[in-house]
């Protein structure tokens, strides 16, 4: 009978060690991967336009798996802010955008638990220490001072206007979005028994939007007579709470897919829906126009 050697040559050729198979296995994997994974150039769009800001000159777009930050001025869409890809560094998971008093663009980061204003270009971090957990949504008053609404903590917190040591101001259940009135009064979503509630300065709650009307809502702006817009996810809806009054539904559906962003400026409401990765302006006609497309 014959009998044939099946292994072949390989008997004879060196063995590899544990270490040595497991960098082989990871070369040969990252070849079968597409370039594109590794690639540094920047997307044309955002990927994931979760909040907007806006001021007369341009509109302020955080992109949440850039991560980064995007403007569009003049028509033109451009990246003004690259964050790096790694955890714990500034704007890795950036959430929230707000603009001060001097027209300087503040950030909310979750990775480094931090809130940032740019400065020449550059993310400058204000908050000391490590009590904020999630900045989900941030807002200024007339004195420059800084609040961020933490839905770790279940906190609303004040951070000095040039940065510093944070404190607290009230306890709210769940709170995702939040903005600050001409009266420095701070209005809150939360997803605790009333959605919409306001904070005096003396930090007392009362209740703006009584119970559970919306279905999964985000952020809030607010318009110069004090009406509140609240981005409803879950609804596809724009609510508009006027003043004194209670929830309608200022758009809803289509194009809206999932909208998380809302900012006011001038007159004009833009709504930021990563879902559709895209912001749309609310025209006069009531109809939501895609911003660069």
């Amino acid at each position: 009978m014959v009998r044939f050697n099946t292994m072949g040559n390989a008997s004879r050729l060196p063995r590899l060690g544990h270490a040595q198979l497991y960098l082989s296995s990871l070369l040969l994997l990252g070849s079968m991967l597409p370039v594109a994974a590794f690639s540094q150039e920047p997307p044309a769009e955002p990927e994931y336009p979760l909040a907007v800001a806006a001021d007369a000159a341009r509109l302020y777009v955080a992109d949440r798996k850039l991560p980064g930050v995007w403007q569009w001025s003049d028509n033109k869409l451009t990246l003004m802010f690259r964050a790096e890809k790694k955890f714990r560094t500034p704007l890795n998971a950036i959430r929230c955008l707000a603009i001060d008093g001097e027209g300087r663009l503040l950030a909310g980061d979750s990775s480094t638990r931090n809130v940032y204003r740019f400065e020449g270009g550059k993310p400058v971090k204000l908050i000391d220490g490590n009590e904020v957990g999630m900045p989900m949504a941030i807002g200024v008053a007339s004195d420059g001072r800084i609040f961020v609404a933490d839905i770790e903590s279940q906190q609303i917190w004040s951070v000095p206007a040039m940065g510093g040591k944070p404190e607290v101001v009230a306890k709210v259940a769940a709170p995702r979005g939040l903005a600050v009135d001409a009266e420095d009064r701070i209005w809150v979503v939360s997803h605790g028994a009333n959605q919409l509630v306001r904070l005096n300065k003396d930090g007392k709650e009362e209740t703006v939007v009584e119970g559970k009307p919306f279905q999964f809502p985000h952020h809030i702006a607010l318009d110069e007579q004090q009406n509140a817009y609240v981005a409803d996810g879950y609804a596809k809806t724009i609510w508009k709470i006027a003043k004194g009054g209670k929830p309608t539904a200022l758009v809803k559906g289509e194009p809206l897919e999932n909208p998380v962003g809302v900012a006011w400026h001038d007159g004009t409401l833009w709504v930021a829906d990563p879902r559709a990765k895209m912001v749309y302006r609310l025209t006069d006609e009531g109809k939501l126009e895609p911003v660069w497309k």
